[in-house]
């Protein structure tokens, strides 16, 4: 265990609930893995350029992997191949990832490089790696509160799928534009569930 990569899609940056609890997650395994190292990818403070013409254009024709056109590509599947653990903190908006991620999804999901198509569909490139998703929500989604659909999931875990992941894990954090009664008990009880893995065993329930 060598190196985690975490990947904040929240507009709230470091505060958000989500992002809190993955830093969480990462001192548990930091103390089993001192040397564990951190690289932390936050789409809200450091902004990807958008998709251009030219991105566009490399995508279709023979352009070597390091052409210019995919400087910040290459960049970040280099991040995500080097990660032992893949840890994303993502808001659910409007019933759907952020666009901030949406925008990370389209530079690493990138056909001859990270996935394969033939006749019978696309092949992830990547190995497999644990990766865990803790999605927040001001509703619920989930459970009998539910009022509202969720599109975000299943979208995502093709997504990862189509990359090569297949260990996921999704932690809902719901409910968060309720008390803070009601928000210190979300997060206590994804605290607590996320504990009975055994990658984070070590984690300290509050």
């Amino acid at each position: 265990m060598n190196n985690v990569l975490l990947v904040n899609a929240s507009p709230q940056g470091q505060v958000s609930h989500a992002n809190q609890l993955t830093l969480e997650l990462v001192a548990s395994l930091r103390r089993r893995y001192p040397r564990l190292e951190l690289v932390e990818r936050d789409l809200s403070a450091h902004p990807l350029p958008p998709l251009g013409m030219d991105y566009a254009r490399a995508l279709t024709t023979a352009t070597p992997f390091d052409s210019p056109e995919f400087e910040v590509s290459e960049a970040l599947i280099g991040e995500l191949e080097r990660c032992d653990i893949l840890l994303i903190a993502t808001p659910m908006h409007n019933f759907m990832l952020p666009v901030a991620l949406k925008l990370w999804i389209d530079y690493v999901l990138r056909a001859h490089r990270t996935f394969s198509s033939s006749s019978e569909g696309k092949a992830g490139l990547l190995n497999d790696r644990p990766v865990y998703v803790l999605v927040s929500s001001g509703g619920f989604h989930q459970g009998k509160r539910a009022r509202q659909p969720n599109f975000l999931t299943p979208y995502l875990r093709h997504v990862l799928h189509t990359l090569g992941l297949f260990n996921l894990n999704f932690t809902y954090l719901q409910g968060l534009v309720f008390s803070e009664g009601a928000v210190r008990a979300t997060v206590e009880d994804a605290r607590a569930r996320l504990s009975l893995e055994s990658l984070f065993n070590n984690l300290v329930c509050a």
